[in-house]
């Protein structure tokens, strides 16, 4: 694709043979029960209030602005560590600046859509990011196709992890935010809001890291380690987010990576000059604890654990084909971190 325009998402391949098989992910809340992991618990003492909070048909950012307005603060002084999908149960922390004056007990709020479990002081703030990971409970309904190549492909993904794409609606509806993104950068387009200004940046580092994950696949490179590759804490290659500096990789791995750079000059350019810092990231999802059981011929089950910031579709894309009932179209969908 070209780096002029960025109107369609492409095809990124998979690591594993098709199996096929298709399903319905999410027709009921129920079937998508997400479990935040904390980094901490509350210790009891501290300026900010923490909220262990149940939430079922609601998004994340709507739970922290109901928060704010049952304590009488701005929406900024509630933090959480990541967002969660609206149409799913899920389970999360938040927290809520409060340091002067009695302690509301938010236990008792009452709403349709999320229940407050406990609360407990403690002394930072939640911040993105400040998670281990989440734990998964999906209900894969109306199964259809070979049982078989569906078995080989979740034993393959148990064993042998998932590549770990960015899901696409972190790049918008039909991919939207990354051609957003690319004439920001282009200056074709000025953008005054920050929070939109740091969606498309994120659409178009992701954009550029899936383009490299893509390219070692092609290459049949899934599951080998290049000369020159930057190894996360398990030992497993990484991928870079592109900013400022060079790509930390050598030889072979560099090589790859610069390669696509330059196809997509005009992203990677631009997101050093706007000031993004290089990192990495595993190219490698690591399912932990995974299983899963055929409720009835025609539904699935699966239960697994996944680091921060890894998308539970992007897994599940390796096992069968997923659609969504048409409401999730323009909602938040399958994005956990």
């Amino acid at each position: 694709m070209p780096d002029a325009h960025y109107t369609t998402l492409p095809h990124w391949p998979k690591a594993y043979p098709a199996s096929g098989a298709s399903a319905t992910l999410k027709l009921l809340n129920e079937d998508f029960i997400v479990t935040e992991l904390p980094l901490q618990l509350p210790s009891g003492a501290g300026e900010h209030l923490w909220l262990d909070i149940e939430k079922n048909g609601a998004n994340t950012a709507f739970v922290a602005q109901q928060l704010a307005e049952a304590a009488g603060v701005k929406e900024w002084d509630v933090g959480y560590a990541g967002l969660k999908d609206r149409y799913a149960i899920t389970r999360q922390w938040f927290s809520i600046y409060l340091p002067k004056g009695e302690t509301p007990d938010l236990t008792e709020l009452q709403h349709a859509e999320f229940k407050v479990l406990s609360q407990s002081r403690h002394v930072k703030k939640l911040r993105p990011g400040d998670l281990q990971g989440n734990r998964f409970r999906i209900v894969l309904r109306d199964v259809t196709g070979d049982r078989d190549a569906i078995e080989a492909n979740l034993k393959a993904v148990a064993t042998q992890g998932a590549p770990n794409y960015f899901g696409a609606q972190r790049f918008g509806h039909d991919g939207g935010n990354v051609e957003q993104g690319r004439a920001m950068l282009a200056r074709e387009i000025r953008v005054r809001n920050p929070k939109k200004k740091g969606i498309y940046l994120s659409a178009v580092r992701s954009f550029v890291f899936n383009e490299v994950l893509a390219l070692r696949i092609q290459q049949g490179l899934w599951g080998q380690t290049l000369p020159g590759d930057v190894m996360d804490e398990a030992g497993r290659p990484t991928g870079p987010l592109w900013g400022r500096g060079r790509v930390s990789t050598t030889d072979q791995a560099q090589a790859l990576e610069n390669g696509v750079a330059e196809r997509h000059a005009i992203l990677c350019d631009g997101m050093e000059h706007a000031g993004l810092d290089q990192d990495r990231r595993p190219l490698v999802a690591s399912p932990v604890d995974m299983s899963w059981e055929w409720l009835q011929a025609d539904q699935l089950v699966i239960t697994l654990s996944l680091p921060a910031g890894t998308y539970a579709t992007s897994v599940l894309s390796e096992i069968l084909s997923t659609t969504e009932p048409e409401r999730h179209v323009e909602g938040e969908a399958g994005a956990v971190e």
